[in-house]
């Protein structure tokens, strides 16, 4: 991983080029998006992926469509074994959100989602 951009992007050398990586499923609160304000528990999303993604080395999986509409490559991403996507969702610091055809993981997400509503964790206690 080169460098995070947000709580769910960030830039890894895919065959030594650097990409921008969407990650599958999941949504952070904003905190780059131009024209937008930073929103609750956007900064320690981002922090948090900081944090955990910076300078490691990371899994990279890819589902139907490869590319989003901003020309983001988009995945799920794997730090040492465990998905990183859903570990957002667990802490609380993404919502999962469906973008069809990209699925294969959306059902523990979802369950992630769930449980830390019920838990107040992260955004949920916070916004």
């Amino acid at each position: 991983m080169t460098r995070v951009v947000d709580g769910d992007t960030m830039h890894v050398l895919l065959d030594g080029v650097d990409t921008t990586i969407r990650f599958i499923g999941v949504d952070t609160p904003e905190t780059v998006a131009p024209g937008q304000p930073i929103e609750c528990y956007g900064p320690e999303a981002s922090h948090f992926t900081t944090a955990r993604l910076t300078g490691t080395v990371v899994e990279l999986e890819f589902d139907r469509d490869l590319i989003d509409p901003y020309d983001r490559t988009l995945a799920y991403v794997w730090l040492d074994g465990r998905l990183f996507n859903e570990t957002l969702v667990r802490r609380g610091f993404a919502e999962a959100k469906a973008y069809p055809p990209n699925v294969a993981h959306q059902d523990e997400f979802d369950a992630a989602e769930s449980q830390a509503r019920a838990d107040r964790r992260g955004l949920w206690g916070a916004c």
